[in-house]
This record gives structure tokens, C-alpha cells and sequence, in this order.
């Protein structure tokens, strides 16, 4: 029968007695939190990946694009919470730009106590504009998830002799969770101008059984996040030659899923082709308190080509020990090129949103 892990069943590697004893019951507990609560990641560079916030953002700001993320989250735990997504939208052209097609594919890795979660989500959104400078997309998606618990870090105290020599494999039972498979649907919704926005959503909206003993449902996830963009200098194509774009856009956000909140508040300078963000944000677990975090935000645009780049700095004590995280995103943005003029026209009809890159 499959038992209990307790500390001196598990061995994980470190150094320090001390950092051994700290990070072993951190990853415990994270790893309980996580089992009974199965939150979705949360992004640092949440506009970079709009799309797995909402489906209604594919094909809003491009014609196509495809942007790949890294997220390595508490580092001291040795790597603990890895993700890595792929997501890319394609704005249908005809007829009249109105519809969209996105596809998010993602995995959770925690690379000390074993648990991974791989994704894939199809997504459809349909674009209209209510004036001539207002519109609304409206979206919805279909996920498949895959999720396992593993062992393969873990070695427990059967494998070792009187002198502490590594016997072989363990006698325990390590079969009490097999894979789990699930469906999840959203839908959400973007209202857009030339210099705000406002996107609200619903993700998990039929909470897909986990196959978890203390929580057998994945929890409603509800977000919504706003912005406003403020011209310090336009760009060209407002008439104003080659100069390039300075701005200052505030934004604001709130996710609840489950019995977890999180509230952000931010700013991202561009200064064409730079882009300088700096955020703030609360986060209310009942499992590990109420955590505060400032991410600071940077990123380049080559052409068509976005770098991304932001850390996570723990201002609360147990964000600190942690870590924080890094997270990295390489984005390609691009308009068919081959119907240009064409596409200058229907851009009129939608406006351009003004979320940020990054």
C-alpha cells in the first residue's frame, strides 16, 4: 500500500543540511498545495501570453503569430515548477477578418517531487466592431489534459543499508495514482480601442475531474485584466513621419480560482523598440498566506521578432526563500505582407489593441 512520504522516506540531494531541511519541507508542502488545489500557471509576461488568459485574444493583434515561453518558478527549490508553451492564433482572411483560430500546448513539470501536466487547447474567436473605433471579440476553447504523479526523484529508506549505502529499488508501492486524462472548456471576451482595452474569462467552466482523493475537480478560473495606453510620442502611421512610438501603459488585473486570488497592478514603458515594465502583485493562498511579488518586465522587438525577458522578486519572507522566477518568451508577429494594401484598409474597420508585447 502506497504510504505517506514523510521526511525520512525521501532523499533529495543538496548541500547544506539547513537548505536540505528548508527546501525538502517547501517542496512537500507545495506539492500537497498543488495536488489538492491544481492551479493554473500564472505568467509574469501575461500579454505575451494573452492567449492563455483568454481565447478571445487570438488573431486581435496580428495576422498570425506563434510565441514559445519558458517559466522556471521558486528556484531554490532546485527547478521546482517548470513550464514551457507554445502558442500561435491565425486571423482568418476572408470574409471581412472576422473570425480567428489559436492553439495553446503547454507542460507543468516540478522537477523534485515529480508531478507533470501536459496540455493542448484549440481555440476559436470572432472579431466585430461596434463603432468605428470600438470592437469586441468574443472566444471560446476546448482542452485536452494530461496530468501524472511520479517517483522517479524519490528514494526511500528500504534502499539503503545500516552504513548508508544505496541498496537498489524499493520494496513501496508506487502505483496509487495513475495517469489522469480530462477535458476543459472557456470562453472569454476582449473590448478593444486604439488606446484601452478590457478582457474578462472563464476557464475550467465544467471543473473536469482530477482523479485527487481531497479535490476531485479542477476549480473555476475567472480573470479579467485592463489597460490604457498613453501616447507620449505616436508612431508613424498617424501621420507623423518616421518617428517611433514612446508610451506609457497603465494596467490592472484579478484572478480567482478556487480559494486562491490574485491582484496585479503594473506599468510598461515602450520606448520603440524597447519595452520596460514593472509589476505588482498580491497573492492570497489559504495554504501558503498571502504572498507579495514584484516582476520587472524587459523586451526588444527586431522586426517581426519579440524577446522577452522578466524575474519575479519575493518581497514577503517565504516568496524570498523561494526564489521567485525567471521567465523567458520568444514571440514571431507578423500581417501578410503580400496583401498589404489591403490589409491597411481593413485595419481601419478594427482597431489596433493596445496591450502590451510583453
Amino acid at each position: 500500500m502506497l504510504r505517506k512520504l514523510s521526511m525520512t522516506d525521501v532523499s533529495v540531494p543538496l548541500t547544506s543540511p539547513t537548505i536540505w531541511l528548508r527546501s525538502s519541507l517547501l517542496g512537500l508542502a507545495l506539492l500537497a498545495a498543488m495536488a489538492a488545489r491544481a492551479q493554473d500557471v500564472y505568467y509574469s509576461q501575461a500579454f505575451a501570453n494573452r492567449q492563455a488568459d483568454n481565447p478571445a485574444w487570438a488573431g486581435i493583434m496580428d495576422d498570425y503569430s506563434a510565441t514559445l515561453s519558458y517559466r522556471n518558478q521558486f528556484p531554490q527549490l532546485a527547478g521546482t515548477f517548470q513550464t514551457v508553451q507554445l502558442a500561435a492564433d491565425w486571423r482568418i482572411p476572408k470574409p471581412g477578418l472576422h473570425h480567428a483560430l489559436g492553439i495553446v500546448i503547454n507542460q507543468d513539470r516540478t522537477g523534485a517531487v515529480g508531478y507533470t501536466r501536459l496540455g493542448a487547447t484549440a481555440q476559436y474567436a470572432y472579431h466585430t466592431r461596434l463603432t468605428r473605433t470600438l470592437a469586441l471579440s468574443g472566444g471560446a476553447q476546448l482542452g485536452y489534459g494530461r496530468q501524472r504523479v511520479g517517483y522517479d526523484n524519490y528514494t526511500f529508506g528500504d534502499q539503503y543499508g545500516a552504513d548508508g549505502t544505496y541498496t537498489g529499488t524499493s520494496a513501496e508501492s508506487l502505483a496509487g495514482f495513475p495517469p489522469v486524462n480530462y477535458l476543459t472548456v472557456g470562453v472569454g471576451g476582449v473590448l478593444y480601442a486604439e488606446q484601452f482595452w478590457l478582457s474578462a474569462s472563464g476557464q475550467h467552466l465544467n471543473r473536469p475531474d482530477l482523479g485527487f482523493t481531497t479535490q476531485t475537480s479542477l476549480p473555476l478560473r475567472l480573470s479579467a485584466n485592463a489597460g490604457y495606453k498613453l501616447f507620449i510620442q505616436k508612431p508613424a502611421g498617424y501621420g507623423a513621419g518616421e518617428q517611433r512610438e514612446i508610451s506609457l501603459t497603465p494596467t490592472v488585473g484579478y484572478t480567482r480560482q478556487g480559494g486562491s486570488q490574485r491582484s496585479e497592478a503594473g506599468a510598461y514603458l515602450l520606448a520603440d523598440p524597447v519595452t520596460l515594465g514593472v509589476l505588482y502583485r498580491n497573492l492570497a493562498s489559504p495554504d501558503l498566506g498571502t504572498q507579495h511579488v514584484v516582476a520587472v518586465v524587459a523586451g526588444i522587438a527586431v522586426g517581426d521578432l519579440r524577446l522577452g525577458y522578466s524575474y519575479d522578486v519575493g518581497v514577503s519572507q517565504l516568496a524570498s526563500d523561494l526564489g521567485g522566477a525567471h521567465e523567458i518568451t520568444f514571440t514571431l508577429r507578423a500581417f501578410d505582407k503580400l496583401e498589404s494594401a489591403f490589409r491597411r484598409l481593413k485595419r481601419r474597420d478594427y482597431p489596433i489593441s493596445p496591450c502590451p508585447s510583453f
